[in-house]
């Protein structure tokens, strides 16, 4: 079963249809909404600022999320997909974006909506990203706009597959 720890008297609530990994941690002041899933050796982290998190969005293994003290929470939007080993430090990601395997997102970073932050990116502090575009490299550029058929394929097909995978582990 997933840790589940309450700080300073704030416990994580889950929406409906969530699946946490068996070795996934949500501590403190987390909200989670529906059809979400953490995946094994991800940490939610709201102890120091809270983490809120919209419906249809999947943190993948290894993924960090996390926010700094008294200054940066984390906000994530709706239909998200977080990849594996990523690290959302204390920034806001708007709906139907895909974070890439491995990239790094830093305090009050903007992702608009309809975008994707390249496997391996840096998003420095403050930067703000534009809708439907892509950023890539260290640190983030933008490296090209994202079609429609991208962010139907890419950005919502990933979400929509994370639902179904964790059909499969659930009892």
């Amino acid at each position: 079963m997933a840790l589940i720890k309450e700080v300073k008297g704030m416990y994580p609530v889950f929406g409906t249809n969530v699946y946490l990994a068996e070795n996934a941690t949500v501590i403190g002041e987390v909200q989670l909404g529906d059809d979400c899933s953490i995946w094994f050796n991800a940490v939610v982290r709201g102890d120091v600022h809270y983490v809120r998190i919209g419906n249809k969005v999947n943190i993948q293994d290894g993924a960090v999320i996390h926010c700094t003290y008294q200054k940066a929470p984390t906000n994530v939007g709706n239909n998200v997909s977080i990849g594996h080993n990523a690290l959302v430090h204390g920034c806001t990601i708007r709906d139907n974006v895909l974070v890439g395997m491995g990239a790094i997102i830093m305090d009050g970073v903007i992702v608009e909506s309809n975008s994707i932050i390249a496997a391996g990116a840096v998003v420095l502090e403050g930067t703000h990203i534009e809708s439907g575009s892509i950023y890539a490299g260290v640190p983030a550029k933008k490296v090209k706009e994202l079609s429609e058929e991208q962010t139907t394929h890419l950005v919502e097909g990933i979400a929509n597959n994370y639902v179904m995978y964790a059909s499969w582990f659930k009892v």
